[in-house]
């Protein structure tokens, strides 16, 4: 994906991202005639039915997620007044379960100097004697990008509804990096020399950097003499992310933790692709440097937590269930105007446990077990065999629509698996070459998701398996192409991503969530994910199909699939 041509689009829609926020540097295009245009009634065609949204709006960044005295907080950005990126606010919701959520009143606001043009993204730390404290970058009266605190006003109330800004904010000015990409702190981290350290992403010139700053009280700074991280040519590093995983097992982290036996992961939102990398490597504190291990690829060839409609991740700490949690921003895929004319936009991917696959070299991503309490009527196929061609639609009672699909496919043989060009290395454009009805050997196959009756329109989640010299290669997409009949106003993408998986049982998974206009999905038990955004005009409410299919020469065989119509949560109503 990282070829010259796309680098100079991205540089130039970055120009044109800075000239239309009037030099504040952050990559959301501002409409004023639209930014306070508040909606009248909201339109529910495409509205989610089990994903994280408010009642209406704009959404866009998660922020400072946690779990505190039972209850877990999520922030996110939030304009209170219109469809579009403007009036931007700390929005804020509690769970139980992180399913059914309660709105509250926004946390944070702009209302002092210092984040009087701005309360944007940031993160959560606990300090000792369970005290939470929210870091933010807020933008000041001279368009200065500082790093702001708030506390909770009454630490006995469960809900925390009420933040404080304290007087001696800012804790951090932008002194020697630039003032307008500094933003986004994450959550801080306490080590044995008795000092705290956080990160702020920035750039210098294209190079994409990670300042790390350390404190002993957590209201004095210092910023280091070189930063934890930087990758020349990656553009602004928007919403860093740094903790630890454990090398055995599924159990997350404190982001403070200390011991044998584990790795890092460092994830960085890219404001040039809009797309979220990570790496899995080494921390060294005694020189405060992260570096990646060799078999993981820094920069734009690198993994992606989600290779699709998926940015400005945020992980945290669930100690609850001893988990990690990431969550992540599902933006639309239409147009602004059409963003306006439904009254809101965005959603938040489903939150998923996150951690280390056993071979080390890349994470593990699965939908908290809590999603399967929404979980209603049930359809099963087992043991089908999909001849070359076939589709067999999958329970004619389930709502189509609003579903969660899990299926295991099984092929005889690998034999007829298509040779594969090693000049083919990015995935969304060898998925566009070959979609789910262009022909292959072993695949395509998997479900054809939100389709019509008749497949005027369908989005094609599915598997593609090459044959390298020493390997095979396995190609996995969800293609929004087909996605809908309407022409214009719409970004309908072939996401894709390669799937690192040992083939040795002929087996793939596939666990699909379909919500009206968002289909995320996981393969092979969550090593590659892909989020798409569609907007079908016949596929909506019960005319909305679904189908497993196979076009490739070579039989499949649906081991099992379960489907569950989903059922819809408490959703800060």
């Amino acid at each position: 994906m990282a070829t010259s041509n796309y680098l100079a689009i991205s540089l130039f829609l970055a120009s044109l991202f800075l000239i239309t926020n009037h030099g504040i540097e952050a990559s959301h295009v501002v409409y004023p005639e639209f930014q306070s245009l508040a909606a009248v009634t909201v339109k529910q065609t495409h509205r989610t039915g089990f994903h994280f949204q408010p009642p209406k709006h704009w959404i866009n960044d998660p922020n400072g997620p946690m779990y505190y005295n039972g209850i877990y907080h999520f922030f996110y950005q939030y304009n209170p007044k219109g469809a579009v990126w403007g009036n931007i606010v700390w929005a804020h919701s509690v769970s139980r379960d992180m399913i059914n959520w309660q709105a509250l009143e926004p946390a944070i606001y702009p209302s002092k100097p210092f984040d009087i043009k701005g309360c944007w993204s940031g993160s959560v730390t606990i300090l000792p004697g369970n005290k939470p404290i929210i870091l933010y970058t807020g933008i000041d009266s001279e368009e200065r990008q500082l790093q702001d605190y708030a506390v909770p006003k009454n630490l006995s109330d469960p809900y925390l509804r009420e933040w404080v800004k304290p007087d001696n904010n800012p804790l951090v000015f932008p002194h020697g990096v630039n003032a307008s990409a500094f933003r986004d702190p994450t959550t801080a981290w306490w080590e044995d020399d008795g000092h705290w350290r956080m990160l702020v992403g920035s750039r210098r010139k294209q190079r994409g950097i990670a300042y790390l700053y350390r404190s002993k009280d957590f209201m004095k700074w210092t910023k280091a003499k070189h930063p934890i991280h930087s990758k020349e040519k990656t553009g602004m590093w928007e919403c860093p992310d740094f903790f630890p995983v454990s090398l055995s097992g599924t159990n997350g982290l404190d982001t403070s933790y200390r011991g044998p036996n584990l790795k890092y992961v460092f994830k960085i939102s890219l404001d040039m692709t809009r797309y979220d990398y990570y790496t899995v490597g080494s921390y060294f504190r005694d020189k405060d440097r992260y570096v990646p291990d060799n078999t993981s690829v820094d920069g734009w060839d690198g993994l992606r937590y989600d290779y699709g409609n998926f940015y400005a991740s945020k992980t945290f700490f669930d100690a609850g269930k001893n988990r990690r949690i990431l969550w992540g921003w599902a933006n639309e895929s239409d147009s602004k105007d059409d963003d306006v004319d439904k009254g809101w936009a965005g959603v938040q991917a489903i939150p998923r446990s996150l951690w280390l696959d056993p071979s080390g070299k890349q994470v593990l991503q699965w939908p908290i077990q809590e999603l399967e309490t929404l979980r209603g009527k049930n359809a099963e196929i087992s043991n089908k065999v999909l001849q070359s061609g076939e589709n067999v639609e999958v329970g004619q009672g389930i709502t189509a629509a609003q579903a969660d699909v899990e299926v295991t496919f099984s092929f005889p043989s690998l034999d007829k698996a298509e040779p594969f060009d090693p000049s083919w290395v990015n995935a969304e454009k060898l998925c566009g070459q070959k979609g789910s009805t262009v022909k292959g050997g072993v695949g395509p196959f998997g479900l054809l998701t939100l389709a019509s009756e008749k497949l005027e329109e369908y989005t094609p989640v599915f598997f593609r398996i090459f044959k390298a010299p020493n390997k095979h290669v396995v190609l996995m997409c969800s293609d929004a192409t087909s996605s809908s009949l309407k022409t214009t106003g719409l970004y309908k993408p072939s996401f894709a991503g390669f799937v690192d998986v040992d083939l040795a049982d002929k087996k793939l998974s596939l666990r699909s969530l379909i919500d009206h206009s968002v289909v995320e999905s996981f393969g092979a038990g969550g090593k590659t994910c892909i989020t798409s955004r569609v907007y079908p005009t016949l596929a909506v409410f019960s005319n909305a199909h679904l189908f497993a299919f196979n076009n490739g020469t070579e039989t499949v065989t649906i081991d099992k699939l379960n489907a569950w119509s989903m059922n819809k949560p408490q959703m800060n109503e």
